[in-house]
């Protein structure tokens, strides 16, 4: 009869096992769940109106990319300036980008599994030892070499890939989200910057006009043309309109400095782009209009934090498969080769080798329910995903609906607010007219003046606000921005793996703005 190897037969089984297992699934099973991707619940259409953009088209159509110039098309080359500034400052982008390296390897040390791991160890010793005569010497070297290779036999290792892959995306998802909410609120602050600029310009006017009335009330009342009452009503005036004036011009220098904790420039480097072209001064930015999707779940998919959102749901579902795994035997090969090299009182080298291999089959007899309550761990961890996605979809409808009512309002105030303020300034005049021909009171050319002020502020006001609408609608609908003076997208983009697996887990076909080799 002929004799059986049991070390080649197990070698031989070890090795039918990785054939059947390959690198992509357990040979036995795939425990756990397998992720479907959820459609965003939302209404069929926006409940608020669509601003009004006859012939404009649609929203990015789909792609992310489409808004990637939108800043630079205001035609305002110091608000693209701080913008690039900005990105390169942030905090919350540094934050970002340094959680996408950590999940990048987090992904490899997950890949790696799937492949034996292979140490090496060198050593070098002398001793002395004697059997009760003259001490011999003795010069050892040794060399060991081992290596381990775990069997994915129920598809844990799989599933802790997928979570990976999912986190890594989340990451990336999370990155592009954080650059766009640095662009809007860079865009806010410099929205602010400007209003404060025009409201200041309008009340120097106001202050000039007031000192001026207030200088020709005192000579009339020197000449005993005016009373005492009237002279002292216009020199209150007066300075009225110069404190308000300072008030206004401080705010406006507190908005600097905001620009320079956003941009990290200098404040003087941020003076000089201010005010670097005298016909933008007091000049609000002209935001592009565009058309939104008329479906809000294709909206809502666009969006970098919906995508970071669903991919934490999807990592949390693969971590249900990685503890279910746990809870089954384990089997995995090992083996070492050490050759030992050795002289003793300098007398030739000897050669002694040892070698081992085989399987080790590990099962998970008690643990006094721990292995279970990972399970049900991991189950809530995925139940509270699935929570805050349906919040984060709630929040993105949200956020989109009151920017649309944002502008709405704002189209259909600003006409009325300007002939307002257009018959305003005509009463304003009339009454200045009567009161320099003597035919009025100086209390009515006052009230007039403040009146007329106060209605060209509110049209600066609603101008302001339109254009912040115009600003949260494109941070709403997931709107992008590409920082011209860094490569970090594109190298963030193509270093992301893009193999799809069994469980349809690849993204990039939904995202292709997101998570594909392009800029966004």
């Amino acid at each position: 009869m002929k004799k059986i190897n049991l070390q080649n037969l197990g070698l031989s089984f070890i090795l039918l096992l990785s054939a059947g297992c390959g690198l992509d699934g357990g040979l036995l099973m795939t425990v756990g769940p397998d992720y479907q991707n959820p459609e965003p619940s939302t209404a069929r259409h926006w409940q608020a109106k669509q601003p009004a953009t006859d012939g404009l088209p649609i929203a990015h159509q789909g792609k992310l990319s489409d808004l990637g110039k939108w800043w630079e098309r205001f035609g305002d080359p110091v608000l693209n300036r701080l913008l690039a500034a900005a990105q390169k400052e942030s905090a919350s982008l540094a934050k970002a980008k340094a959680q996408i390296a950590e999940a990048r390897g987090n992904l490899i040390s997950s890949e790696s599994v799937f492949l034996p791991s292979l140490d090496s160890s060198l050593s070098s010793s002398r001793s002395s030892f004697s059997f009760g005569g003259t001490p011999f010497l003795r010069n050892q070297h040794q060399l060991s070499v081992q290596s381990s290779w775990e069997i994915d036999l129920f598809g844990g290792l799989a599933r802790q890939r997928e979570a990976s892959a999912s986190q890594l995306e989340s990451r990336v998802a999370s990155w592009h989200d954080a650059r766009v909410a640095v662009a809007a609120e860079l865009a806010n602050e410099y929205l602010a910057y400007r209003y404060c600029e025009a409201q200041v310009q309008l009340k120097k006017t106001d202050a000039d006009s007031r000192q001026a009335s207030a200088k020709l009330m005192t000579i009339a009342g020197n000449a005993g043309f005016r009373s005492p009452a009237d002279v002292a009503l216009a020199n209150a005036s007066a300075a009225d309109g110069n404190n308000i004036l300072l008030k206004q011009q401080a705010q406006c220098e507190r908005s600097v400095k905001s620009l320079v904790a956003l941009t990290g420039l200098d404040e003087s480097q941020i003076q000089t782009l201010l005010g670097n072209t005298q016909e933008r001064l007091a000049q609000l930015p002209n935001p592009p209009s565009f058309q939104v999707n008329s479906v809000p779940a294709d909206v809502i998919r666009q969006r970098p934090d919906i995508a970071a959102a669903e991919r934490n749901m999807a990592e949390a579902s693969a971590k249900i498969g990685v503890e279910q795994a746990n809870r089954f035997p384990k089997l995995s090969l090992s083996g070492n080769i050490t050759p030992i090299f050795q002289n003793i009182n300098g007398a030739a080298l000897t050669l002694a080798e040892t070698w081992s291999y085989g399987p080790t089959l590990s099962l998970p007899l008690f643990d006094a329910g721990k292995r279970a309550a990972n399970v049900e761990t991991a189950k809530a961890k995925y139940e509270s995903s699935v929570v805050q996605y349906r919040a984060a979809v709630r929040t993105a409808v949200k956020e989109v609906e009151e920017a649309l009512v944002r502008l709405t309002s704002a189209d259909q105030r600003l006409p009325l607010a300007r002939s307002a303020a257009a018959d305003y300034q005509t009463s304003f005049l009339s009454a200045q007219k009567l009161y320099e021909v003597g035919m009025g009171n100086l209390i009515d050319a006052e009230t007039a003046r403040r009146t007329a002020v106060t209605a060209a502020l509110a049209v600066k006001e609603l101008e302001q606000e339109r254009i912040s609408a115009w600003i949260a609608l494109y941070r709403a609908v997931g709107g992008s921005w590409e920082d011209r003076q860094t490569q970090e997208s594109a190298t963030i983009m193509e270093e992301l793996p893009v193999k799809s697996d069994k469980n349809n887990l690849n993204t990039t076909s939904q995202y292709p703005s997101l998570l594909s080799g392009e800029k966004s």
